[in-house]
């Protein structure tokens, strides 16, 4: 992964994020080192977009060994800090771990990933349909992105749009509204949902929570103990998540689709998970990396990650997320040992950016 291509990178995260208009442009106080070093005036040009109190958090991984640089605006200049032990909501890279988690109960001979989910629940889902491990992990069910019974409630409480959606509504909706949007296994289209019912049906399996599942699988495992989906235990730690304007926003109740986007996380811990990846020894991590389904010529789907095939020939593991407050991004390359961590407290409802030969940076 060469320098440029990691400043696209930060430029293509920046850039996605919500920017209000530029009223003040910012003191630029920087100080370069040596993740940043010639590029110290592409970060100070795209940051100065964003309003007071915006923090960006960046880990970088070369050669296997991690560095950290950070970026905070306030009054009106943007300064260096030091906040790789900040947490974030990750949001959608929460799927990622959810992944994690399943592909452990695989390596250790305890679920089948092309088994049916449905003998651990207790009732017949709608029209019976059934699902795999797989087709829920590689977002091929044919699942819509929400349930029908919250899309409606989160129009009306974007602040907050999966609150109260309990596991009560969470049943309802699979017994008696559930619908495939496609044939199961025809495609791979982003699913929420899916990923919700993945991580819900692990609980049940289990019979443990999802932080006592992170905890046992992956938090403990690869020593990220400022890794949590409960607010409180990273509260004295939590970076306050910002809307478009730079308004303080609250942060997000996942509810029963906690397994799509509930985690807090800091850079300093998502680098450890990220050179955990680099251990051919993580037979888990492994196989979440092991291509699942094609959904282009340059991009395939594993178990959580999404594959992106370089022109140059390298292979690059990536997954992001967006949040009301937040918005996350992480890109590793396994074979050379190199990767980025990119979070900050600015909304995360963005759109799409860049083309077909780069990155795409899009709040999921």
């Amino acid at each position: 992964m060469y320098k440029l291509d990691i400043i696209l990178i930060i430029v293509l995260f920046l850039v996605g994020c919500g920017r209000p208009p530029l009223d003040t442009p910012a003191e630029n106080r920087l100080v370069a080192d040596s993740l940043i070093n010639e590029h110290l005036d592409s970060v100070y040009k795209f940051a100065n977009r964003f309003p007071n109190n915006t923090q960006i958090a960046v880990g970088l991984i070369q050669n296997g060994k991690p560095y950290f640089y950070g970026v905070i605006r306030y009054n009106d200049t943007l300064f260096t800090t030091q906040n790789s032990d900040s947490a974030f909501e990750i949001g959608s890279l929460t799927k990622v771990f959810t992944a994690t988690i399943l592909a452990n109960y695989v390596v250790n001979g305890e679920i089948n990933p092309d088994n049916k989910i449905n003998p651990v629940f207790q009732f017949q889902f709608n029209n019976n349909i059934q699902f795999s491990y797989k087709e829920l992990a590689n977002h091929t069910s044919g699942l819509p992105r929400l349930p029908s019974n919250l899309r409606f409630t989160a129009i009306f409480n974007q602040d907050n749009p999966y609150k109260g959606y309990d596991h009560q509504k969470f049943d309802k909706y699979l017994k008696n509204n559930m619908k495939l949007n496609y044939p199961k296994g025809s495609k791979s289209e982003y699913s929420n949902l899916g990923m919700g019912l993945l991580s819900y049906t692990l609980q049940k399996y289990s019979g443990k929570n999802f932080e006592e599942l992170l905890n046992a699988f992956v938090f403990s495992k690869y020593q990220m103990f400022n890794s949590s989906t409960v607010k409180s235990n990273v509260s004295d730690i939590l970076v306050v998540g910002q809307n478009a304007k730079g308004e303080p926003t609250s942060n997000w109740a996942s509810g029963a689709l906690i397994g799509a986007g509930g985690i807090y996380s800091t850079v300093s811990d998502l680098s450890k998970f990220a050179i955990a990846q680099f251990d051919s020894a993580n037979k888990e991590l492994a196989l979440t990396r092991v291509k699942t389904f094609k959904e282009t010529d340059t991009r395939d789907v594993g178990l959580g990650w999404f594959i992106i095939h370089r022109k140059n020939g390298d292979q690059w593991y990536w997954h992001n997320g967006g949040t009301g407050g937040y918005t996350s991004s992480m890109v590793i390359d396994v074979e050379n040992k190199n990767g980025i961590i990119i979070l900050t407290n600015l909304s995360g409802q963005a759109k799409l950016l860049g083309d077909k030969n780069k990155i795409f940076i899009l709040a999921q």
